[in-house]
């Protein structure tokens, strides 16, 4: 079912791909480049996602330190 789901999906994305840059081709070639794009794209998300989470990691981690600096000169170091 998830073949056939991807196909369809590959369909309608090669269709819009190649009309968009004005690009004649048959339907199976319409459906690799939709299924190829649906491949390369989902894979460069998911990289941006990733790289976006540790960076999301680093900067809680320096709002966190910041903070653990601020309680220590206020409140400790007197």
């Amino acid at each position: 079912m998830q073949i056939v789901l991807l196909l369809i999906i590959g369909a309608a994305a090669g269709f819009l791909a190649t009309r968009m840059m004005k690009l004649n081709t048959d339907i199976p070639t319409t459906v690799l480049i939709g299924v190829g794009g649906a491949l390369v794209g989902g894979l460069l998300l998911r990289f941006l996602a990733e790289m976006a989470s540790w960076a999301a990691g680093f900067v809680g981690a320096l709002a966190g330190a910041l903070v653990l600096i601020w309680l220590w000169k206020t409140y400790v170091k007197r």
